[in-house]
């Protein structure tokens, strides 16, 4: 039960009255004329604990967009219902209204409809939902609260979208509209066709032209179907925010223009995500599904704040590629870390697989190192300075041993890595 302020306003009008006659008839009076109506009040109320309460409406949501859910209320009982309905949804899921006036038929149904606009990634699951059902006096009301099961799940942005087009351009100049006529490394066998004036003699196929007693030449395109698998390191180092944005969440960002643009090229994708446990993995997706895979996955994602294990992270990727393929390992060029974490660890991996380092650089490091407007500026600049000094000295480190390092600021970074992965796939390196 709940009272209103239209009962306050009755009690204190009530008093009003027991003041001006002060007698004790008086006060009996009126305490059992409000505390009947409040009581018929709550007789005539529709019930709560009748109702039937039923959800519908998007399950899936990405990053930056709204949608809704439509809770609908049905009332099976023989009174109408004025109710109160509050829906509650936690606070980084953006609901709105989050509480509405209802009126519902005797027999009838009502809908309200919720709107999110999630402010993180993740499932989202409502709270309980609260009816206060009103009498036809409005005095006081009956409450109850009911479990309505529903879940949004937030998937990341995929904000690097925009440069697809123009990377599935570039190729479709390496793998689609122009074969090769000289078979480099990583090439593979495309088709036969007919000699053209100004075609490379190398490229003649002798037994063939033989055979349909034209002159015929090979041509030769990308080697497809080789495996990628994209390492999320979802330790510490991962929940620095660089540009407004978790580096975790720049790097899945990265990753999922990669994993579409190389899905395109006919090579398949899985996912790692390790700290010092594996938090997520996605193997044999398919080409089609890859990208729905990924994306589900880093939806769950959040970095921990534990320092990874590049030892679990090794292994784990070990464990889960037997044969050579292209690693592409998202994590900070922290000095310590990778010196003494995944340094002595390096050449078991490097020597199986071919190893890309994605990392994201903060833009403030350049601005920082040029000021020197004032002594903390300078200090500052000298931090900016080392920093970038470590950072080069990591690269550097990790080249010596054979791996190739992406480092970019966040605007850049999704692109920069996608024109590496063609660069190796145009030089058969993968």
């Amino acid at each position: 039960m709940a009272l209103t302020g239209r009962a306050g306003l009755a009690a204190l009008a009530g008093a009003l009255v027991i003041l001006a006659f002060r007698t004790v008839p008086a006060l009996i009076a009126v305490n059992a004329m409000i505390a009947a109506a409040i009581v018929a009040d709550l007789v005539l109320a529709a019930g709560v604990g009748q109702l039937r309460l039923t959800r519908d409406g998007d399950t899936r949501l990405t990053l930056g967009n709204t949608g809704a859910v439509v809770l609908t209320i049905d009332n099976p009982g023989h009174r109408a219902l004025r109710a109160i309905v509050r829906d509650v949804w936690r606070p980084s899921a953006g609901a709105r209204p989050g509480r509405a006036a209802v009126t519902v038929a005797a027999g009838g149904r009502a809908r309200l409809v919720t709107t999110l606009a999630p402010q993180r990634r993740g499932d989202i699951v409502p709270a309980a939902v609260t009816v206060r059902s009103f009498g036809p006096l409005g005095l006081a009301a009956r409450q109850g609260r009911q479990q309505v099961p529903w879940s949004v799940r937030v998937l990341p942005p995929f904000l690097s979208r925009k440069y697809l087009p123009e990377k599935l351009g570039l190729l479709r100049q390496l793998d689609g509209q122009h074969r090769a006529l000289i078979r480099g490394a990583g090439s593979e066998f495309d088709s036969l066709r007919e000699y053209v004036l100004g075609d490379d003699v190398r490229s003649i196929d002798w037994r063939s032209t033989a055979r349909q007693g034209d002159v015929m030449v090979r041509t030769w395109r990308p080697e497809r179907d080789r495996r990628i698998i994209l390492v999320l390191d979802t330790g510490r180092t991962a929940a620095g925010r660089v540009g407004g944005l978790p580096r975790l969440d720049t790097s899945m960002d990265a990753a999922l223009l990669l994993a579409a643009l190389a899905a395109k090229a006919g090579d398949r994708v899985d996912l790692l995500a390790v700290d010092r446990v594996v938090r997520a993995r996605v193997v044999g997706a398919g080409r089609t599904g890859a990208l729905a895979g990924l994306t589900d996955a880093m939806a769950q994602l959040d970095a921990q704040l534990v320092e990874s294990d590049a030892g679990r992270l090794v292994g784990a990727v070990l464990e889960m590629a037997r044969q050579r393929c292209l690693v592409v390992l998202f994590t900070e060029l922290n000095k310590a870390a990778i010196e003494e974490g995944l340094m002595p660890r390096l050449p078991a991996l490097a020597s199986r697989h071919r190893l890309v380092v994605a990392a994201v650089a903060d833009p403030r490091l350049q601005d920082m190192a040029a000021s020197r407007g004032s002594t903390r500026a300078v200090y500052d600049a000298a931090a900016a300075e080392r920093a970038r000094s470590d950072r080069a000295w990591v690269s550097a480190l990790l080249r010596r041993h054979g791996v190739q390092v992406v480092d970019a600021e966040p605007g850049t970074l999704p692109s920069a890595l996608a024109d590496a992965y063609l660069a190796l796939k145009a030089a058969g390196k993968l």
